[in-house]
C-alpha cells in the first residue's frame, strides 16, 4: 500500500474504504470489480492502483482496517469495563451501531471476508482475526463477579449466546434497505432487558 493514502483529506479516505466495502461486501472477492469501487469513490482505477498495488492489497487492507476501526470503537465505549455483563452486551452493539452508521457496508463485509474461501485472502483474514479475536472481552469476562447470575451458569456460554444473538439482529438489520437507528436501540434495550431477567440471580 502506497502511504500516500493516509496523506488524503479524511473524507477523501472514507469515501475510498466504503466504495470497498460496499462492493466486496455484495460478491466474493474474485466476482468484485475494482473498477466499480473507484466509480463508486469517484476516481480512476489507475489512480486506485496507486494508493493499493492491486486488488488483494486493498481487500486485506480493508480487513485490517474493518478489525482495528471495530476495536477502536468498542473500546471508546468503554463496554469492556462495565461490571454488569448485559450493560458491557448493549453498550458494545451501541458501539457497533455507531460504527455502522460511518461505514455501512462494513458489517457486511466483515461476514463476507470472514467466509471468503479465495487463497489469495484467506489465509492472511484468519491469521489476523485469530490476533483480535475476543481478547478484550475474554478479560472482561474474567472479571465479572458470577454471583450475579443464576446459580450453575457458564458465563463463557452464556456470553456467546448472547453475542451471537445480538450480532445476527445487526445482520438481519444490514439486509434492510435502510438503516433505523432509533428502532435498533430500543430492540437492543429490549433484549438485553429480556436477558437479564432470564440469567440474574434473584434478589
Amino acid at each position: 500500500m502506497n502511504k500516500k493514502f493516509f496523506t488524503l483529506p479524511k473524507e477523501r479516505q472514507q469515501s475510498i474504504l466504503n466504495a470497498g466495502y460496499q462492493v466486496f461486501s455484495r460478491n466474493s472477492y474474485k466476482k468484485s470489480p475494482v473498477g466499480e469501487i473507484a466509480a463508486i469513490a469517484g476516481i480512476s482505477k489507475s489512480l486506485l492502483f496507486y494508493y493499493f498495488r492491486n486488488k488483494q492489497d486493498l481487500y486485506l487492507f480493508l480487513w485490517e482496517n474493518c478489525l482495528r476501526i471495530t476495536s477502536q470503537y468498542m473500546n471508546a465505549s468503554g463496554c469492556y469495563s462495565k461490571q454488569d455483563l448485559f450493560e458491557m452486551i448493549y453498550c458494545g452493539m451501541q458501539a457497533k451501531m455507531h460504527l455502522l452508521y460511518q461505514y455501512p457496508d462494513l458489517g457486511a463485509f466483515a461476514i463476507q471476508a470472514f467466509y471468503e474461501k479465495d487463497p489469495d485472502v484467506c489465509p492472511a483474514i484468519h491469521a489476523s482475526y485469530e490476533q483480535y479475536k475476543n481478547t478484550d472481552a475474554k478479560d472482561a469476562l474474567e472479571n465479572l463477579d458470577p454471583s450475579q447470575f443464576i446459580e450453575g451458569i457458564d458465563i463463557r456460554m452464556m456470553y456467546r449466546e448472547m453475542y451471537l444473538a445480538a450480532e445476527g439482529y445487526l445482520w438481519e438489520m444490514l439486509h434492510k434497505e435502510e438503516l433505523d437507528y432509533n428502532k435498533m436501540e430500543q430492540d437492543l434495550l429490549e433484549l438485553t432487558a429480556f436477558w437479564k431477567k432470564i440469567y440474574s440471580r434473584k434478589k
